[in-house]
């Protein structure tokens, strides 16, 4: 058995896991992009060490925020978590918002020399070729290769343009055809024993509960936080500074305006809103098999109590 605790941003994914833990003697593995980064905890949500003490956590801190880290090695740990979690008797949680991940071990999406180091040196090529000529060149260019993928990736997202070209270029197969492949397979086969719970709210219940969270992350050190990793040279252009609120931060920082003010609150809970809602799109388009549960009637304990009888 695996349970999936999925949804967006500040819906009570890592309460409800915890509590569905708690009933099954369960153990969760992280489905979140920025949580895999060490050193920041306070912006990403992560659990306490006091509910890592109670509960098993996998997939938190995996590496530094200056190390590369991909899908397909997230779903490389997620599933070697899972075959040991289940070899000890346990029960595996798999909760986080970050869909692509959740999506990669649930549906077992193939990664095609994801890894591989042309693949990356291709990538590494093209993102050069944007910076000199610029996004709307590059993804003419992939327009021309594979026109499909172009029209489903928005010409500014450099990185996914980067990607599907490199991906053409190796596979001497289409990008799209690919993702096409990937989308059946979500459609047509959800692994036997799997529970895919889609946790929801009401619109403005939500975007209260990414306002409250906002403010209390400055409460709890979140500048200092973004400092401390200034101070330790991680770049303000890694990929994983440019995570909201961290580059909402840190752009405060280097132009001098006060960190701690209301703007750059406002400006992180309205980042995070339009985050959500993509989120939202995400797994009501990608997730045909998920159960929706309105985590709003009640609270975690009773969520998860409702969960484990569906």
């Amino acid at each position: 058995m695996l349970y999936v605790i999925a949804g967006a941003t500040a819906s009570g994914k890592t309460a409800v896991a915890i509590e569905l833990a708690r009933l099954t003697g369960g153990e969760i593995i992280s489905a979140d992009s920025v949580q895999v980064y060490r050193r920041m905890d306070i912006g990403t949500a992560k659990p306490t060490l006091e509910e890592r003490g109670e509960i098993s956590h996998h997939l938190l801190d995996v590496v530094a925020p200056n190390e590369p880290f991909s899908a397909a090695q997230y779903q490389a740990l997620a599933n070697a978590a899972i075959a040991d979690i289940h070899a000890r008797g346990r029960m595996p949680i798999l909760a986080g918002g970050t869909g692509f991940y959740i999506n990669a071990v649930v549906y077992g999406t193939e990664f095609a020399g994801e890894q591989g180091a042309a693949e990356n040196a291709l990538r590494d090529q093209f993102a050069t070729q944007a910076a000199e000529n610029g996004a709307q060149y590059l993804h003419d260019l992939l327009a021309m290769r594979d026109a499909a993928a172009a029209a489903a990736i928005h010409p500014n997202n450099i990185k996914r343009v980067a990607r599907a070209l490199a991906f053409v270029e190796i596979n001497g197969t289409l990008f799209s055809s690919h993702n096409d492949a990937q989308r059946s397979k979500r459609t047509h086969t959800l692994p036997p024993d799997t529970r895919f719970i889609l946790l929801t709210h009401p619109r403005d219940a939500l975007y209260a509960r990414i306002n409250a969270r906002t403010n209390a992350m400055f409460r709890n050190g979140f500048v200092q936080e973004v400092q401390g990793l200034l101070a330790a040279g991680f770049s303000p252009d890694l990929p994983a500074m440019q995570a909201i609120g961290y580059r909402e931060v840190t752009r405060a920082i280097q132009s001098g305006m006060d960190p701690q003010s209301a703007l750059v609150r406002s400006e992180i809970a309205q980042a995070t809103r339009r985050y959500a809602k993509r989120q939202t799109t995400w797994f009501n388009n990608s997730s045909p098999h998920a159960v929706y549960v309105d985590a709003s009637c009640g609270d975690a304990k009773s969520i998860a109590h409702k969960i484990l009888y569906l």
